[in-house]
């Protein structure tokens, strides 16, 4: 039966606390902290991580990408096409964007599942008006699921309803997320909710006590509070995940991989999502599911404290002095198609003739000279470590002083990259990195320049 062979999540390093909203507005203070994604990552570089990790070293992916999120870095363009390069899929590979709406995430799981040889992405960046509920409610994260018939979870059985509901909507380019009251939603939503419940439990022959897991994704906060009281707190409950906050159209996949950790062979899982209507699948784990692994492992620990000013900076909220120099020039479109592979694969190339290593890829070795004798190499996954570093205070990143290292990788090759999550953070010559993909800025035609950095080594990404 068709399922999930591999899952994983990507949650940023960065935290806001809550309360320090609540401080420099004068307002309510919230607790807890949130998820905050660094100024040079967005929803395309959030799902790349997720998918990386789902698929794992051994990938092998014949199928398709579905790609949700309500915060695309393009419109017209795809995103998931970059996502199915940067994450390691084949050109074979179909790549759908699946964009603008909070269900997103639900229809590309329904999808890749439908499909039954897929990878399934859902990422999202939160954010609002400032002082907003939204704002300080929200999370930023990123969910990778690979669909096939090995499954560690099997889909028992879905059920999919549509609702025409104006409770919520933004307007594209809107930081502000405008809302109708809680009780209007409340009254729509929680029978709504019941209805699908009801209905995929009536599929699968099963009780509400009978499963191990229940996964509630809404933005409406009354809602989710209604519908939980249908099952005890041991099932409702989704650890370290819990507490996180509302992280949009990936809301329902990190709830699910958090399920999906806490579950063991045999037990039944129901994931429920309750927006424009409502979605509920029920998976059953089987022997081949082995928790661990899924980006979940040590999360409170790594984290980076993110103060509020510089969130709102990062989201173009809080409009600073730009640094004077000259403008960003943009990538151009045929040089970037032609380093494709490099720039976006982070694909070297080994010389067949010296076995030297060419970091980027180059037609002729820089050791021997031959001219094209080389074959590709991946570097995702090869050891790396700092050989030298400096601070340049004269980088277009946003954040300065940028952390710039030449980087030394396992079987030879250096090359100089930026160093991402390293604000405030001590790197020393010798410390291992991973490389992570990432946004090096937007430019004046508003291209988006991804490149590949590497951040400190975290042992949980092992």
């Amino acid at each position: 039966m068709v399922g999930i062979e591999s899952y994983a999540v990507y949650v940023p390093t960065g935290r806001l606390d809550r309360a320090a909203i609540g401080k420099t507005l004068k307002a309510p203070r919230r607790r807890g902290v949130r998820p905050v994604a660094s100024y040079d990552e967005d929803s395309t570089t959030l799902a790349v991580a997720a998918v990386r990790r789902a698929i794992g070293a051994d990938g092998d992916i014949d199928g398709s990408l579905w790609f949700a999120t309500s915060s695309p870095a393009y419109l017209e363009k795809s995103n998931a096409a970059t996502v199915a390069v940067a994450g390691g899929l084949p050109e074979t590979c179909a790549a759908y964007d699946v964009g603008g709406a909070l269900r997103g995430g639900a229809g590309a799981l329904r999808a890749g599942l439908a499909e039954g040889n897929a990878v399934v992405a859902a990422a999202d960046l939160r954010y609002a008006l400032p002082g907003s509920a939204d704002e300080s409610e929200g999370a930023d994260a990123a969910a990778g699921f690979v669909v096939g018939p090995r499954a560690v979870a099997e889909l028992v059985a879905s059920v999919s309803i549509t609702r025409e509901l104006l409770e919520r909507w933004r307007e594209p380019g809107e930081a502000r997320i405008r809302t109708w009251e809680d009780r209007f939603g409340a009254e729509e939503y929680v029978p709504l909710g019941q209805r699908a419940l009801d209905e995929v439990l009536d599929r699968c022959g099963v009780a509400p006590e009978d499963l191990r897991k229940v996964v509630i994704s809404t933005p409406h906060s009354r809602t989710r509070a209604a519908l939980k009281k249908k099952f005890s707190a041991g099932q409702a409950d989704l650890g370290v995940v819990s507490d996180l906050g509302y992280a949009g159209a990936a809301d329902l996949g990190v709830g699910l991989v958090a399920a999906f950790d806490a579950a063991a062979p045999g037990d039944l899982v129901l994931a429920m999502s309750v927006v424009d209507g409502a979605d509920a699948f029920v998976f059953r784990m089987t022997e081949r599911h082995r928790p661990g692994k899924s980006g979940l492992e040590n999360l409170d620990t790594s984290t980076v404290e993110v103060s509020y000013a510089d969130f709102l900076t990062w989201r173009g909220l809080l409009p600073r002095e730009p640094a004077r120099r000259p403008d960003m020039k943009p990538p151009v479109p045929p040089a970037s198609r032609r380093t494709g592979e490099w720039k976006f694969g982070f694909v070297a190339s080994r010389c067949r003739e010296c076995d030297y290593r060419n970091l980027p890829p180059r037609r002729i070795c820089l050791r021997c000279n031959s001219r094209d004798a080389s074959v590709p190499e991946p570097m995702i996954g090869v050891p790396a470590h700092v050989a030298t570093l400096t601070d340049d205070w004269l980088s277009e990143s946003v954040q300065l002083p940028a952390k710039v290292a030449a980087v030394d990788f396992e079987g030879g090759g250096r090359f100089e990259f930026e160093l991402a999550d390293a604000v405030d953070q001590a790197v020393n010559i010798g410390d291992p990195v991973e490389p992570t993909f990432r946004v090096a800025g937007v430019a004046g035609n508003k291209v988006r320049n991804y490149i590949w950095k590497v951040r400190p080594h975290r042992e949980e990404d092992c």
